[in-house]
């Protein structure tokens, strides 16, 4: 037995299933797994660095949760199940509606240009779209700041950044979204531990440039703010503790410092 339902996450969690038919006419299931879900350290039966999002929110009981980036839509699928699963806990109650109900929303924003990487869930009819049901704001995280979130007025209490991967863009995002964290709100930032990028062996194949984009830019932001007091700061970095499996690319969780 596992505390962990470990069927649940091979089929919902780390991989898209869809219903295929045989050549006899017989359905069967397919399981794809998700885009970028190596870079969280997930396989089949892991959820990697997503167990860690998925506690925090669990633990906080964060309703309204925002995922900046996100090619396959790992994090936010997790983000959505987190939720559910506090209205099943007896946490949240109420109306479960995913997206507008009692248990709060999931937010994912992506421009979708295939800068940084592809996102595989665009169509309606997506695995993601169609089992999670997050609200989907295509455009740049600037755009979506200024233009959705203060003109809704909206708070956020679980914050995922993992967008434009260049310092510029890493710390626009985390300037401007974290200054609408609710009280408790908590941010997570991906791709923090430069010895992943640093071990990683590059092919010369020019065709997946965006598979291997450099992300150098979160790792020089968390050193940044760790000099800074306001902000407490806990890295999560498991590169190479067990070298045959494998790894996260880096986990920072930050919280605002209580007064």
């Amino acid at each position: 037995m596992s505390i962990l339902n470990l069927n649940f996450i091979t089929h919902n969690i780390t991989n898209n299933s869809k219903t295929e038919t045989d050549i006899h006419g017989n359905p069967f299931e397919e399981l794809e797994p998700v885009t970028y879900r190596w870079s969280h350290g997930a396989t089949n039966l892991d959820m990697g660095d997503g167990l860690l999002v998925y506690s925090a929110i669990q633990y906080m009981r964060a309703k309204t949760c925002v995922c900046l980036g996100s090619g396959g839509g790992f994090i936010p699928r997790i983000m959505t199940q987190a939720r559910l699963d506090l209205h099943n806990q007896e946490i949240f109650e109420g109306d479960i509606n995913y997206s507008w109900g009692d248990i709060g929303i999931t937010f994912l924003v992506d421009a979708s240009n295939g800068v940084g990487g592809k996102t595989d869930w665009m169509n309606i009819d997506s695995f993601l779209r169609k089992q999670f049901c997050p609200r989907i704001i295509e455009d740049t995280t600037e755009n979506a700041f200024y233009n959705f979130f203060i003109k809704e007025d909206i708070k956020i209490d679980y914050l995922h950044i993992d967008a434009g991967h260049s310092y510029e863009d890493v710390k626009r995002d985390f300037d401007l979204y974290s200054t609408i964290l609710s009280e408790n709100g908590i941010i997570s930032i991906h791709d923090t531990d430069v010895s992943f990028e640093k071990d990683l062996i590059i092919t010369k194949d020019v065709t997946d440039q965006n598979h291997h984009e450099p992300f150098s830019g979160p790792s020089q932001l968390i050193k940044e703010l760790q000099l800074k007091p306001e902000w407490e700061i806990f890295n999560f970095f498991n590169n190479g503790i067990h070298r045959t499996k494998p790894a996260s690319t880096g986990l920072t969780i930050i919280q605002r410092c209580k007064k």
